[in-house]
């Protein structure tokens, strides 16, 4: 029996992993996931996670990870219809009737993705025989060492009309099988069918499953008309509902899904593999604007995906073409963030030039869909009268209008309109707001300045946060636990930045008043009380801080005494200032007052220098 891909989705999408997997693991709720000890092998310590927003589990014991199905095929050892069947009826779902016309064509599907596999080999043998040496020296120019070609499945189509026909025919292939699945051209003026790609560094294109379903050639010719060539439809092969990347990416969220990555939505074949090298979630459609399709796929793996653009005018059109597609299939947890790059820079040259910290940092600087929709409607004409005032507002209703879901129409009417009256203030009490205020021209959310709390934080946005304090803040949003043998000091003297002590204030707050938030719902509360401008500085800020309790790949209960070892450090700064200021004109007490400052003056060094982690590790 064979499954269709919406049906294996509406499969997925009715039943929680949590549920299914947690009949034969004992699962724990830990924040937004679950956890409970491996199924797969032996261990005191729980290391294996399920989460239900992601569709996933991992077990970091034995490194498998993967979905509801695959978890009874592994555990149960069920065919993969066979677990198909047994979650459908759990589901309530009526299986597929059979279609002798659909076996016929999955059958036919299931021959053409042989060929498929086969070409693959052929193209990655000829990567490193004598054709291919001006690929190879393109992969060297761009810093994608050996070792990572046969991750991607990398290949060469070498400059020659029937190489890859010849050697498929041999292997069993007709001709127009070949055609068929887009390998071949068949002239329309008749002769013979010769091959697509020629000349072209090959990546293969895989469907959600992780079968082969084309290809993208690169050309070699600086001369060739198409720089990127992908396969044309097929049985195989839609292009509007392939991302590039797919099921790799979908490891990596299953792999890191305690980091709460969103997935990334770059421009090209060697940003999604620059990203995935750098252990970051990415995917890329198939040369065109994101299709509504595409974008469904997206949700189903990540509710707030991040899309990539050039900082440039053409990557504000096309981050504004997104918006245009995506913003009536909008709904409560189902939206976009976008991440504006230095003009004429990718993921690539950044990994290349800068290193993964400053990729990862650079994605991490996001936008939310709100503030970029604003931005679009202000950018369409000078706002110098009032009619023209007039008919901003009115593009403003309009495009709130547009989103299909009327809650959620009606929060973006809101806060679009918020947005426009902290532009225009209608009397001298509104706190004013700098369009060009922060980076290319993106402020923070204006609703800031509106209330007394709101101000507080979106005035410390006027200097930079400085590393430590912020790191300090992220660990303590990150993991809100960690502050509560600190609940004290942390009232008395914030993080050590002047700037998050109102943040700091909220925080103890919400723990003293008996709310146990996750890190999500405790992000989702600062986001509604005005902080969300802030936190998202204090994340850029913390990504300098080379803080080692923010590391991914921490322990969490090592992450939790490094965290509470540096707030020791950094308060006791705040300790000294206060002795100092008490035994500066206290007779006799000179030599103490010397002693005080030169501890607060090495803590002051620390901090600043950034050797405070190093320091607080032997604390």
């Amino acid at each position: 029996m064979r499954f269709d891909e919406r049906f294996i989705d509406e499969l997925k999408a009715r039943l929680r992993p949590s549920d299914v997997i947690g009949r034969t693991v004992k699962l724990k709720r830990q924040g937004r996931e679950y956890v409970g000890l491996s199924p797969f092998s032996k261990e005191k310590s729980p290391s294996f996670f399920v989460n239900d927003d992601k569709g996933f589990f991992h077990d970091f014991s034995s490194g498998k990870h993967g979905d509801i199905i695959s978890f009874l095929q592994e555990t149960e050892r069920l065919s993969f219809v066979e677990a198909v069947q047994r979650l459908a009826g759990e589901a309530g779902m009526q299986l597929p009737a059979e279609d002798p016309k659909e076996a016929e064509r999955e059958q036919k599907r299931a021959g053409l993705s042989d060929w498929m596999d086969l070409a693959q080999k052929w193209f990655a043998a000829n990567l490193r025989r004598t054709p291919g040496k001006a690929a190879r020296e393109y992969l060297e120019k761009r810093g994608l060492p050996e070792d990572q070609w046969e991750r991607f499945g990398l290949g060469y189509a070498p400059n020659d009309r029937e190489g890859l026909k010849q050697a498929l025919i041999q292997r069993g292939a007709k001709p127009a099988e070949l055609v068929e699945a887009g390998m071949l051209i068949s002239p329309e003026s008749g002769g013979q069918p010769y091959d697509r790609f020629r000349d072209r560094l090959m990546f293969p294109i895989l469907d959600a499953r992780g079968r082969i379903v084309s290809f993208g050639g690169r050309a070699m010719n600086p001369d060739d008309r198409a720089k990127y060539l992908n396969g044309p439809e097929s049985p195989l092969f839609h292009k509007g509902a392939t991302l590039y990347g797919l099921p790799e990416a979908r490891r990596i969220l299953g792999a890191e899904s305690k980091n709460d990555q969103a997935i990334v939505v770059v421009e090209g074949y060697m940003d999604v593999i620059a990203c995935q090298r750098a252990g970051l979630p990415a995917v890329a459609p198939m040369g065109t604007a994101l299709t509504e399709e595409q974008m469904e796929r997206l949700w189903r793996v990540s509710s707030e995906p991040v899309l990539c653009f050039d900082g440039d005018a053409a990557g504000l059109r096309a981050a504004y073409r997104a918006i245009e597609r995506s913003l009536p299939l909008l709904k409560a947890g189902r939206s976009f963030r976008f991440s504006l790059l230095g003009a004429g820079q990718d993921p690539d040259d950044i990994l290349r030039e800068k290193g993964v910290p400053a990729l990862r940092q650079a994605l991490a600087d996001t936008h939310g869909f709100a503030e970029v929709l604003f931005r679009r409607e202000q950018d369409l004409e000078p706002l110098d009268t009032p009619e023209r005032k007039a008919g901003f507002k009115a593009r403003l209703r309009n495009t709130a209008s547009a989103i299909q879901d009327k809650d959620l129409a009606e929060q973006y009417r809101r806060d679009l309109f918020d947005r426009f009256d902290a532009l225009f203030p209608r009397s001298s009490q509104r706190a004013p707001w700098t369009p060009g205020q922060g980076r290319r021209g993106f402020g923070p959310p204006p609703k800031l300045g509106q209330t007394a709390e709101g101000a507080q934080a979106m005035q410390s946005l006027f200097r930079a946060i400085e590393p430590v304090p912020a790191a300090l803040a992220h660990g303590a949003i990150d993991d809100p636990e960690r502050m509560d043998d600190h609940l004290e000091e942390i009232a008395a003297h914030g993080f050590g930045d002047k700037g998050l002590d109102g943040l700091a204030q909220e925080l103890v707050r919400l723990r003293l008043s008996g709310h146990s938030l996750d890190s999500a719902a405790l992000r989702r509360h600062l986001a509604q009380s005005g902080h969300d401008a802030l936190v998202r500085e204090v994340e850029k800020a913390a990504a300098k801080s080379g803080a080692p309790f923010l590391a991914a790949n921490a322990p969490l209960a090592e992450a939790r005494v490094r965290w509470s070892q540096a707030f020791d450090a950094s308060t006791r700064v705040a300790a000294l200032e206060d002795a100092l200021a008490h035994a500066r004109d206290v007779p006799g007490q000179d030599e103490a007052f010397r002693r005080l400052k030169a501890e607060r003056d090495v803590l002051r060094r620390a901090i600043k220098a950034g050797t405070i982690w190093e320091d607080s590790a032997g604390t």
